[in-house]
């Protein structure tokens, strides 16, 4: 157990220190800026109220909710609800003195006007959703399955501790960087809206998920080194005993175990076993009239099986496979199946799941296993894994994580015989390599206009190259440059040279955008602008270098290009 619980503090360190804490970090850095005395144990509070929500509720979040008949994502919403009412407190001080009133005379936490730190932790614990892995997943999946034992609590408080070391640092650097600041210890009043601004923007970003493709884009080194870590046979061992799968049997002569298959031969067909059926499936999504689906009935095809969830920052990242592969193969033979076994109690909601397959474009059929059947009859540990069976119901490769999407595609054209042609490349971290960074119009942050001079909040006329840089653009006749912003004027144009899959503009106001690509220049896109605030795309297709000449209507409002 010793092994397991320094793993365990590994992994939440890695946890911590990867792009799935970025929802939390800035509550989490702002939270730490408060002026007294008690403001330098502040960090530790926010932290040990992260950390104690979160364990508690992964081990008994699940039973507490069933018991009480509650939603199973109501504790996410409440911390997301909580979130912003402590930043509404902060930021309005006439708010703060109301909701500090009921807990006055009492020892309850308060919301207060200062942000009770711990109250605070505990909603920023109930919204945290850190990477996925063998760690976790066996956390996961045993708090919901097995129920509690002395082995699960110790490695889940393990877990924590590894992820409150680098949140503690990160809330002590804050803290330290703001002391340090005069003008932050003479503003602290100031501070504490923005904090009240900055909780309240978080649980914005939680709830819509718009940090997802951030999050997505995890170093590859810290992917690697938590997969060593964790995949290894030592651990593995101990996980085995904790769960109870080492008293599996040895598969028969002339078949290998799964994990034998993944470990041995991933890159070539194996015999790994026959298929196993679903079990305990909840509902069916993608399927005609939510009919369920069964092995059996699929023999005669090529099946690949995905264990996933929705919130998995690991899964995110092998959607872009999975669907190009769905939608290349599946005329020829191949039926993709998505198990989702529930990371977090939120993703047991079934309309959840079914927004999350929008969102990313899954349209192959989805297994709700909210109860953990079908991953348990597959000895399933991993978030994300997939099994791909052959026409007869044997599993010819196995393979868990992220990676090796050249090997399975080359093994899916074998089983179904299919012309040789080119593999898919993807974008898991949903960007193009080497893509236009983000370009804003307005002056506050105006850096790649190639234009001799810009005149601020005053309206000018530009004569701007139509031909910019790689990454630049230019203004061209008549514009408005404010802080945030570019309002068109008469003849309002903008040349963009970039290099991206996608182009996409922030825009508002009333009016069009006339598009045209210099590779296409008898080819139009009329982007209408219908008063709605909000990202318009512009283009979208394979990644290229080309020269985008943008024309305004007057009025429209531009703020910044993103790209893709």
């Amino acid at each position: 157990m010793l092994t397991l619980t320094v793993v365990g503090i590994v992994s939440g360190l890695i946890t911590a220190i990867s792009p799935c804490v970025l929802p939390v970090l800035p509550a989490i850095l702002t939270s730490s800026i408060q002026e007294g005395a008690r403001s330098r144990r502040r960090p530790l509070v926010v932290v040990g109220g992260l950390v104690t929500s979160f364990a508690v509720f992964t081990l008994l979040g699940g039973i507490l909710l069933s018991s009480l008949g509650l939603p199973a994502d109501v504790l996410r919403w409440a911390g997301i609800v909580t979130l912003a009412i402590v930043g509404v407190g902060l930021a309005v001080p006439a708010v703060g003195h109301i909701l500090e009133r009921p807990f006055q005379g009492t020892r309850l936490p308060q919301l207060n006007r200062d942000g009770n730190g711990f109250v605070m932790g505990l909603a920023l614990g109930l919204v945290f959703v850190p990477c996925a892995g063998p760690i976790l997943a066996s956390i996961t999946v045993l708090a919901a399955t097995n129920g509690l034992s002395w082995g699960l609590v110790a490695l889940t408080v393990a877990f924590s501790v590894g992820i409150a070391i680098p949140l503690l640092a990160f809330g002590v650097a804050g803290q330290s960087i703001g002391s340090r600041i005069r003008a932050v210890r003479e503003r602290l009043q100031a501070i504490r809206v923005a904090s009240g601004v900055v909780l309240i923007l978080t649980s914005v970003v939680i709830a819509t998920n718009i940090a997802e493709p951030l999050q997505r884009i995890v170093p590859g080194t810290l992917a690697e080194i938590q997969e060593r870590i964790e995949n290894n046979n030592g651990v593995r061992g101990e996980l085995d005993t904790l769960t109870g799968r080492e008293d599996q049997p040895a598969a028969p002569a002339g078949q290998l175990s799964f994990d034998d298959c993944e470990e041995q031969t991933s890159d070539r067909l194996a015999n790994c076993g026959p298929a196993r059926e679903f079990v305990g499936i909840e509902e069916w999504l993608n399927t005609e009239g939510g009919e369920a689906l069964s092995l059996k009935d699929l023999e005669g095809e090529v099946v690949l099986l995905d264990f996933w969830t929705y919130s998995c920052i690991n899964c995110q990242r092998t959607f872009p496979y999975l669907t190009a592969w769905d939608e290349r193969y599946r005329d020829d033979g191949l039926t993709i199946i998505g198990v989702h076994s529930p990371e977090f109690t939120f993703e047991k909601v079934v309309s959840n799941v079914d927004d999350a397959a929008d969102r990313y474009g899954i349209e192959y059929p989805i297994a709700i296993d909210n109860n953990f059947e079908t991953w348990r009859a597959w000895d399933q540990r991993f978030w994300p894994a997939h099994y791909l069976i052959d026409q007869t119901g044997t599993v010819r490769q196995v393979h868990y994580g992220e990676g090796g999407y050249e090997d399975t595609e080359r093994l899916i054209q074998e089983l179904l015989d299919t012309p040789a042609q080119d593999l898919v490349e993807a974008d898991p971290g949903n960007h193009t390599q080497g893509r236009t960074p983000e370009l804003y119009l307005g002056w506050q942050r105006l850096a790649y206009a190639q234009n001799d001079g810009v005149a601020t909040d005053e309206r000018a006329t530009y004569d701007g190259t139509p031909t910019p840089e790689l990454h630049h653009f230019s203004y061209d006749g008549t514009w408005t440059i404010e802080g945030e912003r570019a309002i068109a004027g008469p003849d309002a144009r903008l040349n963009l040279r970039f290099y991206a899959a996608d182009v996409h503009l922030v825009l508002a106001g009333i009016g069009e955008v006339t598009v045209t690509l210099s590779s296409e220049p008898d080819v139009t896109r009329t982007v209408r602008v219908d008063g709605t605030s909000d990202l318009y795309d512009l283009y979208e297709g394979v990644p290229v270098e080309d020269v985008m000449t943008l024309e305004f209507s007057e009025g429209v409002e531009a703020y910044a290009f993103t790209f893709g």
